[in-house]
């Protein structure tokens, strides 16, 4: 026969050890998710230098102009209001989450896209890339025409996503 004597000395630090393994695996996703998760395959989110913006965006077939239509800093809101909750649906689609930087100062970078199916011959189509740290946090491909779209960086997904608005500046 086998006894096994548990003091509660014991238990206590076996109880440490397990609520500390969990705080570092919550910290683990949560720092993760922080700095930006739209990792489907070998996508890289490197975006520190103007090659590396135009390279992010010809991963997903994009041929945008060198120069950027735009440049500017945008301060996510703490709290959403229903078009930045509409433009985080479109985020989130792809990947990102915008909540995690609520608050925080990003850079945003328009460039214009030029081989948009159906607009090749229009300046029209532009894609926008927001950064922080360097990484690449969130954007979209859009229209600026009147009636025009807005959805997520992969090209099928012109037909899957309902046209929104973009968040203000």
């Amino acid at each position: 026969m086998f006894v096994l004597s548990v003091h509660k000395r014991q238990i206590r630090l076996g109880l440490l050890l397990l609520a500390l393994a969990l705080i570092a695996v919550a910290c683990a996703v949560v720092s993760r998710n922080g700095t930006a998760v739209a990792r489907s395959g070998d996508v890289n989110l490197r975006a520190d230098t103007a090659d590396e913006r135009i390279a992010y965006l010809s991963q997903f077939g994009w041929q945008v102009d060198a120069d950027p239509v735009e440049v500017s800093e945008v301060v996510i809101p703490t709290a959403f209001d229903d078009t930045y909750t509409q433009y985080n649906a479109i985020q989130q689609a792809q990947g990102f989450d915008l909540l995690p930087y609520a608050g925080q100062r990003v850079k945003r970078w328009v460039y214009r896209v030029r081989n948009y199916p159906g607009y090749e011959e229009m300046d029209c189509i532009q894609a926008t890339l927001l950064v922080f740290d360097g990484q690449v946090i969130g954007g979209d491909v859009c229209s600026t025409q009147l009636d025009g779209f807005m959805h997520g960086f992969v090209k099928e997904a012109a037909e899957t996503q309902p046209a929104e608005t973009q968040p203000a500046a």
